[in-house]
């Protein structure tokens, strides 16, 4: 039998594998999911959550991921209206 201690090492180790393979949402699949005319929910039901969004002139632009990878949306009375995409696999 293991010690306590071990176990729940090993189950920590286990979800986190599991969070970090089932939570990275910025890959070119879901990048193709993505359509002018969609609202933020809708990507942000696809992408999850942006690491940042900016908005200046009416225009709200969100980052997901980073400068080395990631999705970029740029949205226009709350609807896409540009997309792209950098290093996506």
């Amino acid at each position: 039998m293991l010690p306590p201690s071990f176990r729940r090492l090993t189950v920590a180790s286990l979800v986190a594998l599991l969070a970090a393979a089932c939570g990275d949402r910025i890959n070119i699949e879901n990048y193709g999911k993505l359509k002018a005319g969609q609202s933020y929910d809708e990507v942000r039901a696809i992408l999850g959550d942006p690491a940042r969004c900016d908005e200046a002139l009416g225009v709200r632009s969100c980052q997901w991921g980073d400068e080395k990878r990631g999705i970029s949306v740029n949205f226009l009375a709350g609807k896409v209206v540009l997309l792209s995409a950098s290093n996506l696999k």
